[in-house]
């Protein structure tokens, strides 16, 4: 078994590689990588691996970055410590997800699960995948609180979403604001990625609510959105080349 590793700190990486050498001597480490961006380029020119741990959050970013813009047939073990990307993970090939600090049995428990599913499926993740994704709801209708009643939108009718002070709100095309009772992370698991995108922590957009935009310094991208918001809107240098692919550029 051939094993990539992200993970941006290195005690947590040694003994994630001692853990797994313990389980199965004969599994081979293929690299440790440790940003975003290095992961990149590795994937760019190297060989998928039998199965890629990755930590969630990486010094200049989340890994998910990774994997939309490099996209491999490699199920993946996600690791971090905080659960409020769970949902989001299973959107990628994500077979399992543990919190960090790693517990070794859940470990092994993970490992012995791809093990399972490779034999089950003659080698091949793909089909799993895709059938995976094929399955998955995705919600034509959001429901949002106008004064004490609860009233529900489709989709179409939905600019954006926002967050301010722990608060998400929802913009419809007419420019009237709802508030949503779920986090954005919530949110974005919820609707289609081919309509939707996530511009930066901050927003969540249809792709019919982008005015315009233009490149910026530094790889970044400004976004004007329809209705008008009071601020700048960036999308970072990280997730600009995913946002181009998205809108269709």
């Amino acid at each position: 078994m051939k094993i990539l590793i992200i993970e941006d700190e290195r005690p947590a990486s040694e003994r994630l590689i001692a853990m797994i050498l313990e389980f199965d001597h004969s599994i081979h480490i293929l690299a440790t990588l440790r940003s975003v961006q290095e992961s990149i380029e590795w994937l760019s020119i190297h060989a998928a691996p039998d199965l890629i741990l990755a930590d969630i959050q990486l010094n200049d970013g989340l890994s998910l970055e990774i994997f939309k813009q490099q996209p491999v047939p490699s199920p993946l073990i996600f690791t971090t410590a905080f659960d409020e990307y769970l949902m989001k993970a299973f959107e990628f090939n994500s077979i399992d997800y543990l919190l960090k600090p790693l517990d070794k049995i859940k470990l092994f428990h993970a490992l012995k699960k791809y093990q399972s599913l490779k034999q089950h499926f003659s080698g091949s993740f793909v089909s799993l995948f895709e059938q995976v994704r094929n399955n998955t709801p995705i919600k034509n209708r959001i429901v949002v609180k106008k004064g004490s009643d609860y009233i529900t939108l489709k989709t179409e009718q939905i600019a954006y979403f926002y967050t301010e002070h722990k608060i998400s709100f929802l913009i419809d095309i007419e420019g009237k604001r709802y508030i949503v009772d779920k986090s954005l992370s919530d949110i974005e698991h919820d609707l289609d990625d081919r309509e939707f995108f996530r511009i930066n922590r901050k927003y969540i957009a249809n792709v019919d609510a982008i005015a315009k935009f233009k490149s910026q310094e530094k790889g970044k991208i400004v976004i004007e959105f329809s209705p008008p918001v009071s601020e700048e809107v960036i999308v970072s240098q990280e997730n600009a080349a995913a946002f181009k692919k998205w809108i269709g550029k």
